[in-house]
């Protein structure tokens, strides 16, 4: 089972696949999907679904696992975030995928045992679970989290 993990973003969307053989994971590659901030909102859009679509092209996913959406105290950055999920996700219809949703909270707890961690530690705990792999970023590291959540947490589909 391959899967994609998304952290979808506006400025920045991270994405990471990692593979699943019974309890092993391995990791396959990983991402961040930058869009210039002086581009009109379409067209940073289409970037982020176009560049999604090679990713999805490029590694063949089974399905796809992203973070449940969440409210920022700026409604206009909420805005932002659900037109950017709305474009990673339109990639992932268009190839036939399934995208589960897992909360941030869950995803750090099934990653590193406590739905309180911060950012460091799991980074830490992705160096342990995927030994060798060359994280792209922030964005790359919270997208392999989400796909080893999905496959901790979907471990009999």
């Amino acid at each position: 089972m391959i899967i994609l993990g998304l952290d979808p973003s506006l400025s920045c969307t991270g994405w990471g696949v990692v593979r699943r053989e019974g309890s092993r994971l391995t990791h396959i590659a990983n991402g961040q999907i930058p869009t210039d901030a002086k581009a009109p909102m379409a067209q940073r859009l289409a970037a982020l679904q176009q560049e999604l679509t090679q990713v999805i092209a490029a590694h063949r996913p089974d399905r796809a696992a992203a973070e449940e959406v969440f409210l920022n105290k700026n409604p206009q950055s909420t805005l932002k975030l659900a037109q950017a999920r709305g474009a990673v996700l339109a990639a992932c219809g268009v190839a036939g995928l399934c995208v589960n949703e897992h909360s941030a909270r869950l995803v750090k707890k099934a990653v590193v045992g406590t739905g309180a961690a911060d950012k460091v530690q799991v980074q830490a705990m992705l160096k342990v679970l995927l030994p060798g792999a060359v994280i792209a970023g922030a964005d790359a590291a919270d997208a392999l989290a989400v796909a080893i959540a999905d496959a901790h947490l979907t471990r009999n589909l």
